[in-house]
């Protein structure tokens, strides 16, 4: 079976991760090379230990493949926006996990159909992949005021590069939930706890509707969505059933859909708990494959 050849730029644990994530998964990729700075990380020496090729010579390293078409970004913002140029002029499609976001937000549930002609495109944040789909499965059968939601992760989960850019992740999300959700306004709180042990993943979705709506055709959507995300994270799930009250909010008296979700993760690299870090990698996985099979479809060229 003819496959495209892929490479993760940036050996830390997210790259490891995803690593496994690609290796498992008989589909239309092959992960010809797993690239980092620096040649003690762990990442690359577990990917020699597969025999995976790898280089310490980062984005100068996956320039010196011709063969690579789609490179999964795993750095950093300020990193990504120095390697998408020299990306973009090497032909090679990018999957950006950084907040660079220097192509549009993408959630495979959701819009990836939309930019399969494009060379670049950002993966928003964990918050963004988990909550963004609930905000749009209400939205489409019911215009949404204002969402908000809420992000609890273990402290455990969060890694340096994500406490030092945390506003960024936050405005990421929000700015998802309105671009790609739907909703007029949006706001985005994490919650960093520190219990032990490590909790999961968990989701508040509030979703403020302009109006009266048919709350059976408003939970059969969110459940559709639900399992639509179940495909590529199967730890995705609700933690109750959804349900519509009637809140206090400044606009008035407004119907608000009440969403409680949680992920697990699935365990490759990292602990079920940090579904967090999981859902962002197999959406990862995810976009790179829809764009795999799309350039097999088309005789492997970029548009």
């Amino acid at each position: 079976m003819e496959k495209i050849k892929v490479a993760i730029l940036g050996s830390g644990n997210i790259g490891t991760d995803l690593m496994y994530k690609i290796l498992k998964t008989d589909g239309s990729m092959e992960l010809a090379l797993m690239a980092g700075i620096d040649p003690e990380s762990e990442g690359l020496k577990r990917a020699a230990e597969l025999e995976i090729p790898t280089t310490a010579k980062g984005i100068d390293g996956v320039l010196e493949n011709r063969d690579i078409r789609i490179v999964f970004d795993a750095t950093s913002a300020k990193a990504h926006l120095a390697h998408a140029p020299r990306l973009k002029e090497a032909g090679i499609i990018a999957v950006d996990l950084t907040p660079a976001a220097v192509g549009p937000y993408v959630v495979p549930a959701i819009n990836l159909g939309d930019h399969l002609e494009l060379d670049n495109v950002n993966m928003i944040s964990c918050s963004g992949q988990a909550t963004t789909p609930l905000v749009y499965a209400v939205n489409r059968i019911a215009p949404v005021k204002y969402s908000e939601i809420i992000a609890t992760i273990s402290s455990n989960s969060v890694g340096p590069g994500t406490r030092q850019n945390l506003d960024e992740f936050t405005m990421t999300t929000a700015n998802a939930c309105q671009g790609i959700g739907g909703a007029e306004t949006a706001r985005a709180i994490p919650v960093i706890n520190s219990a032990e042990p490590p909790i999961m993943m968990n989701n508040t979705v509030y979703a403020v509707l302009k109006e009266e709506a048919d709350e059976a055709a408003v939970l059969n959507s969110i459940h559709e969505v639900v399992a639509e995300v179940q495909r590529y994270v199967p730890g995705y799930r609700l933690k109750g059933a959804p349900y519509i009250d009637v809140r206090h909010t400044p606009w008035g008296d407004l119907p608000t859909v009440i969403i409680l979700n949680e992920v697990e993760g699935a365990g490759d690299f990292f602990p079920a708990y940090a579904g967090n870090l999981d859902i962002m990698t197999a959406a990862a996985q995810q976009v790179g494959e829809q764009f795999a099979s799309h350039l097999l479809k088309k005789g492997g060229v970029i548009a």
